[in-house]
């Protein structure tokens, strides 16, 4: 077995957590660092059905990429969905991690792996961490391999994750030379897209109002839903930290799925 610190020391070397944005919180949220790990689930977000199976299959640890707590708490009781779900796992022992924000920036975090699954070049940040000169920071763009239209690109990126129901927002046949990803509530980083000179930005979801931004600013949108954007690096998490801790039984949450569903 290892301990939870262990596990925690790993995490951190593949997400530095000074690459976490300022308002998230990340890190050993719940647990004792100095208590031995030997089941660890890792998870998109802690739910109900995730803390079923954590408890179920004797879990000693959860790491999570939404962080649970995320926002200070003033009270933990059942009368609320993330205080009864906290209660469970702190009675049973079990802690919990989350990087978040942190790998997404890393270097071989979420956006990084959408970088080379679309093969893109000259591959930088968004934008970029501050004091860092190895290339970090918040989300990705670069070139394509050669241009393809908006349709082609959002289908091509879906295909990757298997995600269900993508959408789009601009012409289908607008040509993209150089493309913008942020997994996640990426719209935010439309702006950033747009100085980069990017023609696209992929993401996983994005409010109407900036839907009508990008519309307006000639910059395609692909919404791959926000599930679909982050979920498969979980599983990828998983089998590095279980190559690394092979005395350890370490798994992506089998339950866990998107919970939006097109009709």
């Amino acid at each position: 077995m290892a301990s939870i610190d262990a596990i925690c020391q790993a995490l951190a070397r593949i997400a530095p957590l000074r690459l976490a944005e300022s308002w998230d919180n990340v890190g050993l949220l719940v647990g004792d660092r100095s208590e031995s790990a030997e089941r660890v689930i890792v998870c998109l977000t802690i739910t109900p059905a995730v803390v079923d199976e954590a408890l179920s299959d004797n879990a000693n640890l959860i790491v999570v990429h939404h962080p649970l707590p995320f926002k200070p708490l003033q009270r933990i009781t059942t009368d609320s969905i993330a205080g009864s779900m906290l209660l469970r796992l702190i009675r049973s022992g079990v802690a919990i991690y989350s990087a978040h924000t942190a790998f997404d920036s890393a270097s071989e975090g979420i956006n990084q792996m959408w970088a080379d699954a679309l093969q893109l070049q000259d591959i930088q940040p968004l934008v970029a961490a501050e004091q860092d000169d190895h290339g970090l920071g918040s989300g990705r763009c670069g070139k394509l391999s050669k241009p393809m239209s908006l349709q082609s690109l959002v289908v091509a990126a879906a295909n990757q994750v298997g995600a269900t129901a993508p959408r789009r927002v601009g012409d289908a046949d607008q040509i993209v030379n150089k493309v913008a990803f942020a997994c996640g509530s990426g719209g935010s980083f439309l702006a950033a897209a747009r100085r980069r000179g990017c023609d696209a930005l992929i993401t996983g979801e994005a409010t109407f109002h900036t839907c009508l931004e990008a519309e307006s600013s000639r910059i395609g949108l692909g919404l791959l839903g926000h599930y679909w954007s982050e979920r498969f690096a979980m599983q990828r998490l998983a089998e590095q930290l279980a190559s690394e801790f092979s005395e350890l039984s370490i798994w992506a949450s089998r339950g866990e799925s998107d919970p939006i569903h097109a009709v």
